[in-house]
């Protein structure tokens, strides 16, 4: 890969860092000022959240390095289809929308956990709770810290060697300095990014959390979409027009001639089991690596529901929303977002496939491109593209979405830890403060913990979004199968439910195996993409649930209360929906979702 080994900055770069830094300080102490002497407060920030800050940080949660690192590079290897990772929310934010917002904000639980327990049984809420716990740890703090440390490094790997350098001779030797100093500025890098990200959710739990959340996306979408523009100015002719720019990556994307043409006809057998692909549709073919087409729909039932509405730390502000018209608002901000976020994040991967000094990564094999090489390419990109003094800008907003996702998912990860595990089993009288205390020291260990196991993703040989990308579809379809049919149904009760979480794993991890080392008849060739493993499982849960539900006794009356499952004659869908037709839920949520299914139309292959 050509370019420069390293990312000089000047002085209107580290300007920018600072100016970062101060302003994200500024706003963590301001929004964490109180004293958080309840729970609720230091967990769910005293249920007072407005909507553009629950928006603002439900995205910001999300947007981490999976994103600027990750799908960026997934979006080099595979085309526009890993777009629909992001559009294809409006199915499940829909959902939360209109049933399930009305229904958690009147079980006033504090965690996901508490709920299960309520509907199901403690084993439900113990076993939910490890799995969020070692989930957040492994999909999401890891996952991100890696990502983020991995940019630092490949940006400044010449500053960090020259800092670096008496610490990796030391525990190397001179002779073997390079490959140490290589390791040593990841995991230094790793280490400073969880420091400063980890720093203010222990000082502010959920409070700082999302105010801060809120502030970088500011700078995410910003920088995002700086490099975005200079991407498509640097495709045109002239170096000026982003129209003009946009025409090229269309057209090299399309792969009809040349490279790029080259590139998919030496990678569709593997990624797509055919001889061509096309990288500009979401629609793919059912074998095909990270995006068959069965996943449009069903992928919301088997990930989308756990991702969006179960999991913890991107449910929580939405439990600390100040009311539930702020709570609808918030997710109907959030659907925007995610209609913008392939401008920030897939379109960069387009440009770096159709751009002139793309060459080398172009001619990769793919088994080097998906076991980390890719990764790199939006790093590649922005050596290309950011001039002087820019460079800073785009470091603080990476340094925004690696921030926003970790503090994010540490309070959610003490939450748990705290109420579902520490005071159930050890302090069940313990006094608020004792709670939040633990809950900061909860946050450290998470932290570290995540820390260590961020270098070991380096070995794993996958892209950094499909890593995620298959823990998702492993953890997930066993409670989203569980959680649905329990909110929907009252007719669902414990025994299956646990019959159900615990056949999914086992089900899971029998048939990744089979599908690895077993011989697979040609018939089950579609199983193979991680997505249809999910979906496949998912189904499977949803089945025998039902069954085991039906063959036994129905639940206890207050397992099946109206805040503990949905009784449809007194759901309130149309409350609190805003008081001006200007600021109605339902508007603003009826354009996003005709915006949404737009684009989906416009790339789903039928107009290239």
């Amino acid at each position: 890969m050509n370019g420069p080994e390293s990312f000089p900055l000047q002085s209107w770069d580290y300007l920018a860092i600072l100016l970062y830094f101060l302003g994200f300080s500024l706003v963590g102490l301001w929004a964490g000022r109180k004293r958080h002497e309840q729970a609720g407060d230091y967990f769910l920030a005293g249920r007072t959240l407005p909507w553009y800050v629950v928006g603002g940080s439900y995205i910001a949660s999300n947007i981490s390095s999976e994103h600027f690192i990750g799908m960026v590079g997934a979006a080099f290897i595979y085309g526009l289809c890993v777009a629909w990772a992001e559009w294809g929310n409006v199915l499940a934010f829909s959902i939360l929308i209109w049933f399930f917002i009305p229904f958690l904000l009147a079980s006033g639980v504090f965690t996901t956990p508490e709920y299960l327990e309520r509907r199901f049984s403690p084993f439900l809420r113990q076993s939910f709770a490890v799995v969020t716990i070692i989930t957040n740890i492994t999909a999401f703090l890891a996952a991100v810290l890696y990502g983020g440390g991995l940019a630092i490094q490949k940006l400044f790997d010449a500053e960090l060697t020259r800092i670096l350098r008496p610490v990796a001779m030391f525990l190397s030797g001179p002779e073997i300095f390079p490959a140490a100093a290589d390791d040593l500025n990841l995991w230094f890098a790793i280490l400073l990014l969880g420091l400063v990200a980890g720093a203010w959710t222990i000082y502010g739990g959920l409070s700082s959390v999302a105010w801060t959340d809120f502030f970088s996306l500011l700078l995410m979408v910003g920088g995002g979409l700086l490099v975005t523009l200079l991407g498509l100015m640097s495709l045109s002719p002239d170096g000026r027009s982003a129209i003009d720019g946009w025409q090229v990556m269309l057209e090299r994307n399309s792969a009809r001639t040349g490279l790029w043409a080259d590139f998919v006809r030496r990678t569709a057998p593997a990624i797509a089991g055919t001889d061509h692909y096309n990288r500009l549709s979401i629609v793919q073919p059912a074998a095909h690596a990270t995006s068959p087409w069965p996943s449009l729909v069903l992928d919301t039932f088997s990930v989308g529901i756990w991702y969006n509405v179960i999991n913890q730390f991107m449910i929580q502000r939405v439990l600390g929303a100040r009311s539930m018209y702020h709570a609808r608002m918030g997710i109907v901000l959030a659907g925007y977002l995610k209609m913008l976020m392939p401008l920030l994040v897939v379109v960069p991967g387009l440009i770096l496939f159709a751009h002139p000094g793309s060459v080398d990564l172009l001619s990769t094999p793919l088994d080097r491109l998906q076991a980390g090489g890719a990764d790199r390419g939006y790093m590649h990109l922005l050596q290309l593209l950011l001039p002087a003094g820019l460079r800073g800008l785009f470091l603080a907003a990476l340094l925004g979405a690696i921030q926003s996702t970790v503090n994010s998912v540490l309070n959610a990860t003490a939450t748990v830890l705290t109420l579902d595990i520490y005071r159930r089993h050890w302090a069940p009288t313990a006094s608020e403060r004792h709670l939040v205390r633990v809950g900061k020291w909860a946050t450290v260990v998470v932290l570290g913990i995540s820390i260590l196991l961020a270098g070991w993703i380096k070995g794993t040989n996958r892209p950094l979004f499909v890593y995620i990308q298959e823990l998702y579809a492993f953890f997930a379809p066993p409670f989203s199968a569980v959680f649905l049919l329990g909110i929907l149904s009252r007719r669902i009760n414990a025994p299956a439910a646990v019959v159900t979480v615990l056949f999914g794993f086992g089900f899971g991890i029998a048939l990744k195996a089979v599908l690895a080392y077993a011989d697979v008849p040609p018939w089950l060739a579609w199983v193979r993409p991680f997505a249809m493993q999910g979906i496949v499982n998912w189904a499977v849960c949803t089945v025998l649930c039902v069954a085991v539900s039906l063959a036994t006794r129905p639940p206890r009356p207050q397992q099946v209360t109206a805040d503990l499952t949905i009784h449809w004659d007194r759901l309130n869908i149309f409350g609190d929906l805003g008081r001006h037709w200007y600021g109605h839920v339902s508007l603003w949520w009826a354009i996003s979702v005709l915006g949404t299914v737009s684009l989906a139309l416009a790339f789903s292959g039928l107009w290239f």
